[in-house]
């Protein structure tokens, strides 16, 4: 099994409109409220894909029910700590130029964060976990460094997609994949990155810190997939691009999903390109059909 943990969830409330006018009212054109947060996107993903998965962290109140709601109507299994506050509302307005509001988030006590311990700790070896995303402030970030030991002493395998310091931290894991894009490799490095051997070249320190395999996305450059054995460019798809937020959680998702069924990495590279690609050109996340058919233009070189 699959499973995703978001320890941040949100109501990701979009508006669109073609200006926004600070300062004044403004009236939106239209809206649409998704179930948010990385591992939640990953979660929807996996399962439009055909991969069962359950999703986990830390819901409360009224929105972390329509975040719950929301996964089940789709099909996917959960089982989330309750917290006492409100699960946030991120609000993200699509006009002339993109803007988000993201908000803080509950706060999450001892025993509620005991209790998560405890759902992952009853995993096995057959089981994969993607951690995604930021945590909430009363936790921060370096939970991380107590939840991703507890998976690996089961056995379990664990994806990571963080940025900075996180993500560094995470290499002590021997985590299946990190999804680092091209300006975040270069900020972890302090560098400047001139073309794709440069790009190949932190990969692979990167690879040599601990993880099993390093994807680099880098937009409408394509992506790199660099393992142990190989590197693999996967090309850049042309289209519109209409949601960059989700493209990497769905990345993320088609790889994992595709690797664990598989193991093989040059397929999972393709899927995860499909899904991240047909996402960033989707208003929410890709539908199955669209993802399909991206899946049909993926061009991937061995270098």
């Amino acid at each position: 099994m699959i499973y995703t943990v978001t320890l941040n969830p949100s109501i990701d409330f979009i508006v669109r409109l073609d200006h926004v006018e600070t300062g004044s009212v403004n009236r939106m054109d239209s809206d649409d409220k998704f179930a948010g947060g990385k591992g939640i996107n990953v979660s929807r993903i996996l399962q439009r894909i055909g991969y069962d998965n359950t999703a986990t962290g830390f819901l409360g109140g009224f929105t972390g029910k329509f975040v719950e709601d929301g996964l089940v109507a789709e099909g996917i299994k959960t089982q989330f700590v309750a917290v006492d506050q409100d699960t946030r509302i991120n609000v993200k307005i699509k006009a002339d130029q993109e803007t988000e509001i993201n908000g803080a988030g509950p706060d999450v006590t001892t025993a509620q964060l005991e209790e998560l311990k405890r759902v992952l700790s009853g995993l096995s070896a057959d089981d994969t976990v993607v951690f995604a995303g930021s945590a909430p402030a009363s936790l921060g970030n370096q939970v991380y460094n107590e939840l991703i030991p507890l998976v690996r002493e089961t056995g379990a395998q664990v994806v990571c997609d963080f940025e900075g310091q996180t993500l560094l931290d995470s290499l002590a894991y021997q985590p299946l994949l990190v999804k680092p894009n091209n300006h975040e490799l270069e900020a972890i490095f302090g560098v400047e990155l001139n073309g794709i051997d440069d790009v190949e070249t932190y990969a692979r320190q990167i690879l040599a810190k601990g993880a099993q395999n390093v994807i680099i996305s880098m937009a409408g450059d394509g992506a790199l997939l660099v393992t142990p054995e190989a590197t693999y460019f996967a090309k850049p798809i042309k289209g519109v691009v209409k949601n960059s937020v989700g493209a990497g959680d769905s990345m993320v998702a088609g790889f994992t999903g595709e690797f664990v069924h598989s193991k093989d990495p040059l397929e999972a590279l393709k899927w995860g390109v499909a899904c991240g690609t047909a996402t960033a050109f989707s208003d929410d996340l890709a539908s199955i059909d669209f993802i399909k058919e991206t899946y049909q233009q993926v061009e991937v070189e061995k270098r």
